[in-house]
C-alpha cells in the first residue's frame, strides 16, 4: 500500500533540506509533496532543486496559505494513487524510519489513523523554559500526545501523523475554516465515523517551540481561538486543563483594580505565585537552569489560550460555517 507524504510549508528553508533527506531515506515514503504557501526565504527553490534530482519530491502551490488547505489540496491532486496519508510539519524532528514505524503500528493495531506524542526541544534559554513547560503538566495538562507513553493506546485525538486517505476523504478532509485546531476537529469527525485512532510512542517526534514571548502569545491565542471554534461546532465538554485557563485573563485583569483595592489583586497574585512555584519544581526535576523559569511561559500560554477562546466566542457567537476539502459522507468509511 503506497504512502503519500504531505508537508505544509511557509518559509521553512532552515529545516527543509534535512527533513527531505530524512524522508527520502525511508523507503515507505513513496511520494513527498511540499504544499507551499508562498515562501519567500528560498524554500521553493530548495524543493524544486531536490525534486529535479528525485521524482519522489514535488512542489505544490498552496494559495490559501493555511496548513489544512495545503493538505487537502495535496490529497486532491495526488491522493488517488495512494492508500495512506502522512502529514509532516517542517519545523519538527522525526525519528529514523518514521513513515515505516507508522505503517507498522497501523498494521499491528488495525488502526486507520495513527497519531504520535510530541516532545518539545529547545535552542536557547527562553525556548528551554517553554519546552520544560510544554513537556510537563504545568503547560499542557494531561494531554496524552504531549507526553511520551510507555505503551501505545487508542485515543480520541493526538498529533496527526498517518491516516487512510479513504477515511480522510470520507469525512470531508480538513475543515479549511479551521486555521488552528483543525487536527482535533478532524479527529472528532473520524470518531463519529468509527475510525480508530492509535497513539504510537515509538514514533514520538521532537518540536521546536516559539523563541520569543510575543510569538508564544500569538501561537496560543490561535490555539484558544481554534479550540473555541471546535467546541462551538461540535459541542462537548472542555477538560479541566482547558477550563482553568479561561479564568486567567480575568485574574490578570484584576491587577488593574489594585490601585483602588489591594484585595482585587489577590486572585492574580495567588495564580502567578502558584505557577512560578510549580515552575521551579518542574524545572528542578528537569535538571535545567533555564527550565526553572518555565512558570513564565506557562503564564503566557494560559493567558493567551484563555483570551483566544473567549475572544472567539465573542466575535463569532454563532460559530463559523464549515468548509471541507471534500464532500463528507454519512456513516463509516469502508474498510
Amino acid at each position: 500500500m503506497r504512502t503519500l507524504v504531505v508537508i505544509p510549508c511557509l518559509n521553512e528553508a532552515a529545516h527543509l533540506p534535512r527533513l527531505l533527506l530524512d524522508l527520502l531515506a525511508d523507503p515507505k515514503a513513496d511520494m513527498i509533496v511540499v504544499a507551499d504557501g508562498g515562501s519567500s526565504d528560498g524554500s521553493r527553490t530548495i524543493v524544486s532543486d531536490m525534486g529535479a534530482d528525485n521524482a519522489r519530491i514535488a512542489l505544490l502551490d498552496n494559495p490559501d496559505r493555511i496548513q489544512s488547505a495545503g493538505v487537502n489540496r495535496a490529497v486532491a491532486q495526488y491522493g488517488e494513487d495512494y492508500h495512506w496519508l502522512v502529514r509532516i510539519d517542517a519545523h519538527s524532528f522525526y525519528p529514523e524510519g518514521y513513515v515505516s514505524t507508522l505503517l507498522d503500528a497501523a498494521e499491528k493495531n488495525r488502526a486507520r489513523s495513527v497519531v504520535v506524542p510530541m516532545v518539545t526541544r529547545a535552542q536557547g534559554c527562553f525556548q528551554n523554559a517553554v519546552a520544560t513547560a510544554q513537556n510537563s503538566v504545568i503547560g499542557t495538562g494531561a494531554a496524552a500526545h504531549r507526553h511520551v507513553q510507555d505503551q501505545g493506546m487508542f485515543v480520541d485525538h493526538g498529533h496527526h501523523a498517518l491516516m487512510e486517505i479513504e477515511a480522510f476523504k470520507h469525512v470531508g478532509g480538513y475543515c479549511e475554516a479551521m486555521h488552528c485546531n483543525e487536527d482535533a476537529e478532524l479527529d472528532f469527525r473520524l470518531g463519529q465515523a468509527n475510525v480508530s485512532i492509535w497513539l504510537e510512542p515509538a514514533a514520538t517526534i521532537g518540536y521546536l517551540p516559539r523563541s520569543s514571548p510575543s510569538a508564544l502569545w500569538r501561537q496560543y491565542l490561535r490555539y484558544g481561538q481554534g479550540r473555541a471554534r471546535n467546541v462551538r461546532r461540535h459541542g462537548g465538554r472542555l477538560r479541566l486543563r482547558q477550563i482553568l485557563p479561561l479564568f486567567v485573563p480575568f485574574a490578570l485583569l484584576s491587577l488593574l483594580l489594585a490601585p483602588i483595592s489591594a484585595i482585587a489583586a489577590v486572585p492574580a497574585l495567588l495564580y502567578i505565585a502558584s505557577i512560578l512555584l510549580l515552575g521551579l519544581i518542574v524545572g528542578a526535576k528537569a535538571g535545567s537552569a533555564c527550565g526553572l523559569l518555565c512558570g513564565i511561559p506557562a503564564i503566557i500560554m494560559h493567558a493567551a489560550w484563555g483570551t483566544g477562546f473567549l475572544q472567539e466566542l465573542v466575535m463569532h457567537p454563532r460559530g463559523v460555517p464549515s468548509r471541507f476539502g471534500f464532500k463528507a459522507n454519512n456513516g463509516s468509511p469502508a474498510s
